[in-house]
């Protein structure tokens, strides 16, 4: 049985306060894979890239141990690119530059060998395009694990809302959870949108934390104090892959197995950003992710007498 990863595959030329790139290998997908692979050792990746994506950078992900057949290589054409500049607080960015290219036309074909897909994580994409990976899979996954952000809801909240049903895990940050559910308050939000499909809900808050929501229970999760963040780009997909591919290393799914889920997947987060791009996340060792995952519990772990 399989992890099946579906987003972008792409280019990306990022500036920070500590300095800047030229192109890199970047995109939803290739984030969320290789956080994935560190976990489980079955995982399948969906998306489209042109000819200007070089067997080196596809060799990051077989060096992983990551399926490319269903990677298509469009020849003639060029690969996504987004270029971006983060402000001094690295909260909040600029976008420079986004070039479609590939991905305007993109239709995900999911190969034969893909079929035994028992996990999902649906990148963020169009939600027409999740959908359709959705349909053209056999057999509904054990569990399917949905990114999205603001821009789908501006633009496609109907396409989104009909997503949203065939899902079981929702992934977003605290100000997209505002504008999909019209609530403030997170609680209150998070109420609401598990009426719209998925059965649970985690509210991403960047140096804050995670927040995990299932029926009446609230996990939060802590984050990692960083002494610099050089590039926040990719770790919101870096810690969903690093989730998924923890519950699929586990095989149970169940509210306690989520919240170790998330501390997982904070911990390979805490990684990518010390470094631009997927630099830090593609040479990690199981030695210095368990060490990072042990500071995420001591961080929260107190006695308390009575």
């Amino acid at each position: 049985m399989s992890l099946i990863i579906i987003g972008t595959v792409a280019f990306d030329a990022i500036e920070t306060p500590f300095g800047k790139t030229d192109k890199i290998v970047g995109g939803a997908a290739t984030y969320a894979s290789l956080a994935a692979s560190y976990f489980y050792k079955k995982v399948k990746i969906v998306g489209v890239v042109g000819d200007d994506f070089h067997q080196d950078d596809i060799d990051t992900f077989t060096t992983h141990g990551i399926d490319t057949e269903g990677l298509q290589i469009k020849e003639g054409e060029k690969s996504f690119f987004w270029s971006g500049k983060y402000h001094n607080d690295m909260n909040s960015r600029d976008t420079l530059v986004t070039e479609l290219n590939v991905l305007a036309d993109f239709d995900p074909i999911i190969p034969e060998s893909y079929q035994d897909c028992e996990y999902l994580m649906l990148g963020n994409l169009t939600p027409q395009i999740q959908q359709t990976v959705i349909k053209r899979l056999k057999n509904r996954p054990k569990l399917v694990v949905l990114d999205t952000m603001n821009f789908w809801m501006d633009v496609a909240m109907d396409d989104l809302l009909e997503t949203l049903k065939l899902v079981d895990v929702l992934t977003i940050n605290d100000e997209e959870a505002r504008q999909l559910s019209g609530e403030y308050s997170l609680v209150k939000a998070s109420k609401k949108i598990l009426t719209m499909g998925p059965k649970y809900l985690i509210i991403k808050k960047g140096e804050h934390g995670a927040l995990l929501f299932h029926e009446d229970k609230i996990f939060s999760a802590p984050a990692l104090p960083l002494a610099e963040v050089f590039d926040p780009t990719g770790a919101g997909d870096t810690f969903a892959g690093g989730f998924i591919g923890y519950l699929a290393k586990v095989g149970t799914v169940n509210f306690n197995n989520m919240k170790n889920a998330i501390i997982f997947g904070s911990a390979l987060a805490s990684f990518c950003v010390e470094k631009f791009g997927t630099e830090k996340i593609v040479n990690l060792s199981e030695d210095e992710v368990a060490k990072r995952v042990q500071q995420f519990v001591n961080l929260s772990s107190f006695a308390i007498e009575a």
